[in-house]
C-alpha cells in the first residue's frame, strides 16, 4: 500500500492534454518537485557539470543524449532533500529502454500515470493556439478567443498560430508520440499486472474537461491512495 506521504510520480501525456498545467499544479497541492528531465540536461550543460559536458557533445552534434548520462542526471536530481517525500518526473522515461534502465538504476516510482486524451481533442486544443510574438500572450480562437479575431487585446497586433500547432503538425506529434509511448506504457501495464510489490501503480487519467477538473481527478487519486486502476470523467 502507498502510503501517504509517497508520490514519486511518472507523468506521462499526448500534446495537448496539458501535462505541464497539471504538473505544475500538483507540485504546488503536495509540495512535491516538478522534474523535467529537458530543464535537468540544459541546466547541466550550462553549469558545466561533469555529466552537463557529457551532454553538450551529443547535443552539439544534434544526437540524442545517451540513456546512462539522462539516469545519472536524474538520480542526482532525485537525491535531493526537496525529493525526499516525492516529486514529479516529466519527459522521462520516453521509451521501454529508458523504463528500464530506469528501474535498472534502483529509482523507485510510486505511480506512474497517463493522462488520455483522444485525438480529436488534441487538435482542436492545440491547432487553434494563437500567440502574439511579441510579448507571450496566448489566446484560442474557441476556449480564449481575442475580442478582435487575430488580433492582440493589447496591442492590436496580428496575433500568429505556431507552425508546430497545425493540424497538420499536430496529427505528427500525436503519432510520434503514440510510437514512442505505447511501449512505455505497456511494459509499466505488465510489470503492475504481475504483482510485483516493487511495481509502481499504472493509471490512467482522462483529460478531458476543464483543467479545474483534470486537476481534481489527480489530486483525488493522490491524496485518497485509490484503489482503482483507471480513473476518468462521469460517463466515460
Amino acid at each position: 500500500m502507498v502510503s501517504e506521504r509517497d508520490r514519486r510520480i511518472v507523468l506521462i501525456a499526448p500534446p495537448g492534454a496539458g501535462k505541464s498545467t497539471q504538473a505544475t499544479r500538483l507540485a504546488e497541492q503536495f509540495g512535491i518537485p516538478w522534474i523535467s528531465t529537458g530543464e535537468l540536461l540544459r541546466a547541466a550543460v550550462r553549469e558545466g557539470t561533469p555529466l552537463g559536458q557529457s551532454a553538450r557533445a551529443y547535443m552539439e552534434r544534434g544526437e540524442m543524449v545517451p540513456d546512462d548520462v539522462v539516469i545519472a542526471l536524474v538520480q542526482e536530481r532525485l537525491a535531493s532533500a526537496d525529493c525526499q517525500n516525492g516529486f514529479i518526473l516529466d519527459g522521462f522515461p520516453r521509451t521501454r529502454a529508458q523504463a528500464e534502465a530506469l528501474r535498472a538504476a534502483g529509482v523507485n516510482l510510486d505511480y506512474v500515470i497517463e493522462l488520455e486524451l483522444d485525438d480529436a481533442e488534441a487538435v482542436l486544443r492545440l491547432s487553434g493556439r494563437r500567440v502574439h510574438p511579441a510579448s507571450g500572450r496566448t489566446y484560442h480562437v474557441v476556449f480564449h478567443p481575442p475580442k478582435v479575431a487575430g488580433k492582440d487585446d493589447i496591442t492590436g497586433e496580428d496575433l500568429v498560430q505556431r507552425a508546430d500547432d497545425t493540424e497538420e503538425a499536430v496529427r505528427t506529434r500525436l503519432e510520434v508520440y503514440r510510437r514512442q509511448t505505447e511501449p512505455v506504457v505497456a511494459w509499466y501495464r505488465e510489470w503492475a499486472a504481475r504483482k510485483d510489490p516493487n511495481a509502481p501503480r499504472y493509471v490512467r487519467i482522462s483529460a478531458s474537461g476543464t483543467p479545474e477538473e483534470v486537476s481534481a481527478r489527480l489530486i483525488g487519486l493522490l491524496s485518497a491512495n485509490s484503489s482503482e486502476s483507471a480513473v476518468g470523467a462521469a460517463g466515460r
